[in-house]
């Protein structure tokens, strides 16, 4: 599992699995957050398998999938929910980390800049320069 930290309460991750909950609680996470649809790709491990590891290692578990690249405004509003009423650090994950670190942008629960938030998602790997546009909204 590859955890890359974003903030001190918030981290992405490539696809995570059931086996991987008792590290993710040891690194301190208390929320998890799959932005997966179920069945994306041949192989997946089903959102159910992930939520019932996940509160059975006492963890939160939200399912706000993003597919398409489209991040309609009640998903955002959703993933900021999630983020702000968070009792400690939270883990999203998705294929790749990439739609996970951008539904943290377009929330910006830490109320920065367009470039602090491309800047932060830079650092922890990637590149969201492109929404710049979409970001400042």
């Amino acid at each position: 599992m590859k955890l890359v930290s974003v903030s001190e309460a918030f981290a992405v991750s490539p696809q995570i699995q059931a086996e991987d909950m008792r590290e993710v609680t040891n690194a301190g996470y208390r929320t998890v957050i799959c932005n997966r649809p179920d069945g994306e790709e041949p192989g997946q491990p089903a959102v159910a398998l992930i939520q019932e590891a996940a509160e059975a290692a006492g963890l939160g578990f939200h399912h706000i999938p993003v597919s398409g690249g489209a991040f309609p405004p009640d998903v955002v509003e959703a993933f900021a929910k999630v983020r702000e009423q968070a009792d400690g650090k939270v883990l999203a994950y998705c294929r790749t980390g990439t739609r996970s670190i951008t539904l943290d942008a377009l929330a910006n629960i830490e109320n920065e800049t367009v470039d602090e938030r491309i800047r932060r998602a830079e650092r922890a790997g990637y590149d969201l320069s492109g929404l710049r546009d979409r970001l400042g909204e």
